[in-house]
């Protein structure tokens, strides 16, 4: 079983589409469980309005939210109960397995949990969706001075992302 920790608390609309979110791929994947990250009150709150294998989503309680306008540096260090650092957290732990914010997670990521070894440069990497499906987009504007070998290092990370992850077999890498 694979846990996924969700920022519940973090994006638009939080923490309603989160939960509605983490309900749906719990509904369709047999094989995660979600953490749902975030004031557990209002989380409980909004599951309760879900129909969902209970024992595969559970609450973690993180008091503090990190704002979009925050700086998130500054965010990362003084609000520790936030969910996105409780988050970070359970990953570093081994708690959880990955972990998912539509909020500011690139700092924490790598100042948290740190590089996988021999990653020079961690990427942003949304999926876009496209007319046959969706594109992984990688390195968004994260980094403004990335060389040959970091390209390198996205493609292959890209690649290694939408084999496994999106069941695309032989995913097509080109520099835009």
């Amino acid at each position: 079983m694979i846990k996924v920790a969700v920022d519940a608390m973090g994006g638009d609309y939080a923490p309603g589409e989160m939960v509605a979110g983490a309900v749906e791929a719990v509904n369709a994947k047999p094989g995660i469980q979600v953490l749902l990250v975030g004031q557990e009150q209002a989380v409980v709150s909004e599951l309760s309005k879900h129909t969902y294998d209970k024992d595969r989503i559970q609450v973690v309680n993180a008091t503090e939210v990190i704002a979009t306008e925050e700086p998130p540096v500054n965010a990362i260090r003084k609000k520790k109960d936030s969910s996105i650092v409780v988050g970070l957290n359970l990953v570093k732990q081994g708690e959880a397995d990955a972990f998912v914010s539509a909020g500011s997670s690139g700092v924490g990521g790598q100042v948290i949990v740190g590089r996988s070894k021999g990653v020079e440069r961690p990427p942003l990497a949304p999926l876009i969706p496209t007319e046959k499906g969706v594109s992984l987009l990688i390195d968004c504007g994260a980094n403004v001075d990335a060389r040959a070998s970091h390209l390198v290092q996205f493609a292959q990370m890209g690649s290694i992302y939408m084999e496994h992850v999106m069941g695309i077999k032989n995913p097509r890498v080109a520099i835009v």
